[in-house]
């Protein structure tokens, strides 16, 4: 089915409908999401952005410019595309692009938008060819032409569209093709977060969570939380589990913080078991490299997009690999990482005996 989810975004209507999405996993686990650009933290430019373009949209009442959103996992693409949708006041239609299979797919889908409603559509990149270009003329003139039969019997019927806005995310911004990314108006990139940025994240999640976490635990959290909010709010929760069911009655501090991380396998610099593995392959089986992402992801019996959208950017980021024309190589500091690593992995083990 094409269509995932539709959030209405009229308060009458979400009264009604408040009891019956009261136990969802999906709408518990987003509680931490903010809902209006006001709460949303970092981001800055993207924001202030948003903020007049949605300002401006609404002063003309009309739908507002088609929207893309790119940049790593976890940076705030969605919750952007939620947050559009609850300042315009629209209905947020949500979708992902491996589900738009069969042009039906798409004029049923574009066909069912009211005027100025929100369509969301996650991994946007996977949409296939045959099916992006029906979007061309959808984006652009706010019509569909569908063809039916074949040969003399061949007919094109057009669907008009009620103006809509399109927020499209993706992690690949590269394999949109040069048609597609130039119909939407407002294009951003989503960078990695500050430290003081996750930490007034994990500040904001701890109060709806009713946690109360000490200053410094946020900030530990926040340090080992590779520049992402989702990373920072998972770890967050796991910390919270930890000092509940180990530590109650005693203050959620850096201490317990630092120690229930360990035991996710996270360490101080925010590497989790699948990046220090990356890095000890790069550099023990590959001699530092270079060596292709295929190959790495062979030896480590991971799928390479996986290695590429999830472990890639963040190394990259501080410094602990690098591309090159001829595969990935590890930096002096990720040497100096994994050095220093093995000897407190060596100091730890000798204290033990």
């Amino acid at each position: 089915m094409a269509i995932e989810k539709i959030i209405d975004n009229n308060p009458e209507d979400n009264n009604k409908n408040k009891e019956s999405t009261k136990n969802d996993v999906e709408e518990i686990s987003s509680d931490l999401r903010p809902k209006i650009l006001k709460e949303y933290v970092g981001q800055i430019n993207i924001v202030t952005s948003l903020k007049t373009a949605i300002q401006a949209s609404e002063a003309r009442s009309e739908a507002m410019d088609h929207v893309l959103f790119h940049g790593p996992p976890g940076l705030g693409k969605t919750t952007l595309a939620h947050v559009i949708a609850k300042e315009k006041k629209s209905n947020l239609v949500v979708t992902s692009g491996p589900s738009l299979e069969k042009p039906a797919d798409i004029v049923g889908l574009l066909s069912n938008l009211g005027e100025g409603d929100v369509l969301f559509i996650d991994e946007i990149h996977r949409i296939s060819k045959g099916v992006e270009e029906y979007f061309y003329s959808a984006m652009e003139d706010f019509k569909v032409d569908f063809i039916t039969g074949s040969g003399t019997f061949a007919k094109t019927l057009t669907f008009p569209l009620k103006r809509f806005t399109l927020v499209g995310a993706t992690t690949r911004v590269g394999m949109l093709s040069s048609p597609l990314r130039d119909r939407f108006g407002l294009t951003y990139h989503l960078d990695f977060y500050s430290e003081d940025e996750l930490t007034e994240i994990v500040n904001r999640s701890s109060g709806i969570l009713d946690v109360f976490i000490e200053q410094d635990a946020s900030q530990e959290i926040a340090i080992r939380s590779r520049g992402t909010p989702r990373i920072a709010n998972r770890l967050l929760r796991r910390v919270r589990d930890h000092h509940q069911v180990n530590h109650k009655g005693k203050k959620l501090d850096k201490i317990i913080s630092s120690e229930a991380m360990e035991l996710e396998g996270v360490d101080s610099k925010g590497l989790d078991r699948l990046d220090r593995q990356y890095l000890i392959t790069l550099s023990n089986n590959y001699n530092g490299g270079p060596a292709g992402i295929e190959a790495l992801a062979a030896t480590l019996n991971e799928e390479a997009q996986t290695l590429i959208d999830v472990v890639e950017p963040y190394l990259l980021k501080i410094g602990f690999i690098i591309r090159t024309p001829s595969g990935r190589k590890v930096t002096l500091e990720g040497l100096r990482y994994l050095g220093e690593n093995a000897k407190n992995e060596g100091n730890s083990q000798g204290s033990m005996f």
